[in-house]
């Protein structure tokens, strides 16, 4: 089944550059295979942007060449990154308590203050956004 893939992935990547490889071609042709001829006839910026666009599908191209040529990739292999349950060395409980251990004690915040209470008597407004009731 990956030779499916790979063998189709590879020549979807090849048709359009066979495609835009063709009308370069066909165009070079009509102008009687010579630029200045192309140019003459107008066909100069279509020979230059079929030229260009070609070229652009060969990256893909050049890009499903170089996996197949490098091998198939190992399973399991998840593009680099360590699995979830790998240990690292890290160990971020250990880095609070150390930081809890070192930190003065007089930097411990207060308890907040309370709220004054209002000298009207009445309901407070809200600071915030929302419904006014």
């Amino acid at each position: 089944m990956e030779t499916f893939k790979t063998a189709s992935g590879l020549i979807r990547a090849l048709v359009p550059v066979l495609y835009f490889g063709s009308l370069l071609y066909y165009f070079f042709d009509v102008s009687g295979g010579s630029v200045d001829n192309a140019n003459m006839l107008g066909l100069g910026p279509t020979l230059l942007g079929l030229g260009i666009v070609g070229l652009i599908f060969c990256i893909p191209l050049a890009i499903r060449i170089a996996r197949i040529l490098n091998g198939p990739r190992t399973p399991g292999s998840g593009g680099g990154r360590p699995a979830p349950d790998d240990d690292d060395g890290f160990d971020a409980d250990a880095v609070v308590a150390r930081y809890l251990a070192q930190r003065p004690a007089d930097a411990i915040p207060n308890a907040p203050a309370a709220r004054p209470a209002l000298k009207s008597g009445g309901s407070e407004k809200s600071a915030g956004f929302g419904r006014r009731t």
